[in-house]
């Protein structure tokens, strides 16, 4: 796979804006067949020597927003917990697709659900630090499966000056596939170079995993990274053909 590198120009008609700060990002290595029936007509696992992903992000909404404007104040800011999957289009356009995407704030929870049909759920959700270590906690409230929970921590590590090539097919994704009313859509996105950091994780005791339909994680992650966060344009949604 050759590196993709973020697009020359940022897009030129916002269609949302917000900030991604404080993420945790772990992921692992799944044999594409695995994972192929769950992403939309269309797309197929996009693949790095042969293998794919299953990611577990958690992070900081900060300032969401139509357009290039201010934020929605309140609702514009929460906390989110995704796991999603990679994906390339006919196009060779490489996304990601959300399995869920647990949100602390039910506003955004149900616009997303009714816009784009991304499976959101409404959780309760917070982040503890402690210095170096952050602790990512989450309990889904709606919809199920109830009660399913995530608490990972992590202590963040020194800069990455250079991302390897799995850390940059991990973190540096230029859109997202969803489907959304008989279609198959792809949004752009933009967003500055990634500051990554390497992290270690401390402690993981996740259920929405397997609760988003993926197999259980076979052992620890093979990728684990931090990032203080980027600033995030995202383009209109266009038909995947």
């Amino acid at each position: 796979m050759e590196i993709e590198h973020a697009p020359v120009r940022a897009i030129r008609w916002a269609w949302l804006a917000q900030r991604w700060h404080d993420l945790a990002f772990l992921h692992w290595a799944v044999p594409p067949e695995r994972v192929a029936p769950l992403l939309p007509a269309g797309t197929r696992p996009d693949t790095l020597d042969g293998l794919t992903y299953v990611g577990l992000i958690g992070f900081r909404m900060v300032g969401l927003g139509l357009g290039r404007g201010p934020g929605v104040p309140y609702f514009g800011t929460f906390w989110e917990t995704n796991v999603r999957l990679y994906s390339v289009d006919g196009s060779g356009r490489r996304a990601v697709v959300f399995r869920s995407l647990d949100a602390s704030r039910l506003v955004p929870v149900l616009v997303a659900q009714a816009s784009l049909r991304l499976p959101y759920k409404w959780s309760s959700m917070r982040l503890d630090r402690a210095g170096d270590t952050l602790t990512y906690r989450c309990r889904r409230r709606w919809p199920g499966p109830a009660g399913a929970t995530s608490r990972m921590t992590i202590r963040v590590g020194a800069p990455i000056p250079e991302p390897t090539p799995l850390e940059h097919f991990l973190t540096a994704r230029w859109g997202l596939h969803t489907r959304a009313y008989g279609r198959t859509r792809h949004l752009p996105n933009w967003h500055p170079q990634w500051p990554l950091h390497h992290a270690e994780l401390l402690h993981l005791d996740d259920d929405l995993v397997t609760a988003a339909g993926l197999p259980a994680p076979d052992g620890p992650p093979v990728s684990e990274l931090y990032s203080p966060g980027v600033p995030v344009v995202f383009g209109g949604p266009t038909s995947v053909r």
